[in-house]
């Protein structure tokens, strides 16, 4: 299974694609989409489309995941803006014929450290250690990214195995 996790902001967007290798979890590829701050919205939002449309058609995940909106933003154009950003991630997808799931940041959390008010800093140590990597990913939006394929790949065996 080859699982595509996005971290979606309008600013910097986050991404990373693992598979199951076996008994092992490789990295396929990691790294942001950031469209121009300056432009206006529409520009913003056309330019993560087409990154994340060429990393559908590169990666060729069999399910993307995406973190969910937080409930509790202390700004709600900030909402209005990431529901932005997580449709165009949402049709970009629809259009390669992928499905979306999605996941919160405190299930994330649990299913990488067992606690979902893990540190930022835990998350990343943890998908440092599961797909061996040598240094931490960087940015934060990629370390991420990448928690949320991880979880939901250990949500989906979980459910597989029962």
């Amino acid at each position: 299974m080859r699982i595509l996790g996005i971290d979606p902001a309008l600013r910097v967007t986050g991404y990373g694609a693992i598979e199951r290798r076996g008994r092992g979890v490789a990295l396929i590829e990691a790294g942001i989409v950031a469209p121009a701050t300056g432009a206006a919205l529409e520009r913003r939002l056309a330019e993560l489309h087409k990154g994340i449309c060429a990393l559908l058609a590169q990666t060729r995940p069999d399910v993307v995941v995406i973190e969910e909106l937080y409930t509790t933003y202390k700004n709600p154009m900030t909402a209005i803006l990431m529901g932005h950003a997580r449709g165009v991630m949402c049709l970009a997808s629809a259009q390669a014929g992928v499905p979306v799931q999605t996941l919160g940041h405190a299930h994330v959390k649990r299913a990488l450290v067992g606690s979902g008010s893990a540190t930022k800093d835990q998350v990343n140590a943890m998908v440092t250690r599961l797909l061996n990597l040598r240094v931490a990913p960087k940015p934060n939006d990629v370390s991420d990214a990448l928690a949320i394929a991880l979880a939901y790949l250990n949500m989906s065996e979980h459910v597989l195995a029962h």
